[in-house]
């Protein structure tokens, strides 16, 4: 189980069913899903329920709550890279982003905004935590990009 920890649990199923000699569709009929539903978890596209995982094990003949636990174990993992891709929140000022909730803020989607926000309002502080997060080429980028729009 170590080794398969943060793996989705999809694709350990795939791999399953293959050594088993099984088809998506037939294993989906057999257990009354969706084969769309199969086909959506073995490729990693849906993560997998508490019912679903009972039928499967059931089926695949598995210890009950095996899909379940990698399952728990990969939304772990998927959690710690979000929380990975955050710049070091106390050197920015909370009333910088006045307008939204601070603890939501997705430094990763929403980098043109922030870098915007920053550049614009923040000190000299905020502005080097910036270019250490996303780093010079980056800012300069968004910068230019802004510059460049009719806004």
């Amino acid at each position: 189980m170590e080794i398969l920890k943060g793996v989705h649990p999809g694709f350990v199923l795939d791999r399953k069913i293959r050594e088993m000699n099984l088809r998506k569709g037939q294993l989906a009929l057999a257990i009354r899903e969706y084969p769309q539903t199969i086909t959506s978890i073995t490729k990693g596209r849906r993560g997998m329920n508490t019912e679903l995982a009972l039928k499967l094990e059931k089926a695949l003949g598995l210890e009950e709550g095996y899909f379940m636990v990698l399952q728990v174990f990969y939304d772990i993992k998927q959690a710690k890279k979000r929380e990975e891709k955050k710049p070091d929140l106390t050197k920015f000022r909370k009333i910088l982003f006045w307008d939204t909730d601070f603890a939501s803020i997705d430094w990763v989607r929403q980098y043109k905004a922030i870098i915007l926000r920053v550049i614009q309002r923040g000190n000299e502080q905020e502005k080097k935590a910036l270019i250490e997060f996303y780093g010079q080429e980056r800012v300069q980028e968004v910068i230019a990009e802004n510059l460049k729009s009719p806004n």
